[in-house]
């Protein structure tokens, strides 16, 4: 395992992390959690990503579990919480200060410590002034709650916005972006914010890798009964795989497979390395239910010197989605 910088911080994140979504507190107990977060410590990962809206919170409450019963020195992970979906009433959702106060505490009940490490904005709100989200989280840091914030999914312009605000007023600014980031994801990070890198030092943690596993080729012939696109809550997912972009992905995911072989390594392994050879991405989260998957995801970093100029540039030649390249002024 191989570490990067968070953006400009000082802080260490393996290059590969786990996540909780769809799986903690919905396939996954506190006794599985246990076995997935060991496997992927003893791996190397030091970085365990959550957020209040998994399972309404219970992903958060299984993890938390998960760490008092595993007893790592504190010094030697970093854990996150996002802040967006806290419940059905105004003052449970968005990014106002109330609610990421609120939140941020809920988050440290369920998870048990004393700090998070890490705490996004889940989306953007336009309901709330960027402000009144930046002095919120310049609170937290300051009372020792959270070390660094960031966001999930915003715009460039949100995010330089955020930065401006906080700059103008002796405020933190955001560390870190999560968005989704894989072969068929790309405009975000490779367009949207490549101003960002160099100007504001901004950090990513994505998400979906594997595009749902999409890239795991496991729906190359159809969707299997015990699949995520058959899950009870994400029939939408389900419906995008069946779309005419769902298709148009899966003949390109065949393809991809070809390459794979031709490397000697399986699809998976070839998205896992595509996404960290990006040099701007600083965590790769994996997301598993299961023991196998987590161990069989983690060992593509034993295939990394075969991800050769030449495998980039035939994955290049099946997607074609390459973002242009940002305009300099």
């Amino acid at each position: 395992m191989l570490y990067r910088r968070l953006g400009k911080s000082g802080l260490q994140v393996s290059e590969f992390s786990l996540g909780s979504w769809v799986t903690f507190a919905k396939q996954v107990d506190t006794g599985d959690a246990k076995s997935l977060m060991t496997a992927a410590y003893d791996a190397g990962v030091n970085f365990f990503d959550n957020a209040e809206g998994y399972e309404a919170g219970g992903s958060e409450v299984v993890m938390g579990q998960a760490l008092r019963e595993l007893g790592w020195g504190r010094d030697s992970y970093v854990v996150s919480s996002k802040v967006f979906w806290g419940g059905s009433k105004p003052t449970q959702r968005g990014l106002s200060r109330k609610h990421v106060t609120d939140a941020a505490h809920a988050a440290l009940k369920r998870l048990q410590v004393d700090y998070l490490d890490l705490y996004f904005c889940h989306r953007p709100d336009v309901d709330t002034p960027i402000e009144e989200t930046v002095r919120a989280m310049d609170a937290l840091i300051q009372q020792g709650k959270v070390l660094y914030w960031g966001t999930s999914e915003w715009n460039a312009q949100q995010i330089t916005e955020a930065h401006m605000v906080a700059r103008a007023n002796n405020l933190t600014p955001p560390t870190m972006e999560q968005p989704q980031y894989n072969v068929f994801e790309r405009a975000k990070v490779e367009g949207d914010y490549a101003p960002l890198y160099d100007t504001v030092g901004l950090g990513t943690t994505i998400w979906s890798p594997l595009a749902s596993g999409l890239l795991t080729g496991k729906y190359n012939n159809g969707l299997p009964a015990d699949s995520r696109a058959m899950l009870p809550g994400y029939e939408w997912l389900r419906k995008d795989f069946e779309s005419e972009r769902g298709k148009a992905r899966l003949a390109m995911v065949k393809d991809l497979a070809k390459v794979a072989e031709g490397a000697d390594m399986p699809i998976h392994h070839l998205a896992l390395l595509w996404c960290i050879a990006n040099p701007h991405v600083s965590t790769v989260i994996l997301g598993a239910s299961r023991l196998d998957q987590l161990t069989d995801n983690l060992a593509a970093l034993g295939n990394r010197a075969k991800l050769t100029p030449d495998v980039m540039a035939a994955v290049e030649a099946i997607v074609q989605n390459k973002p242009p390249a940002p305009q300099r002024f």
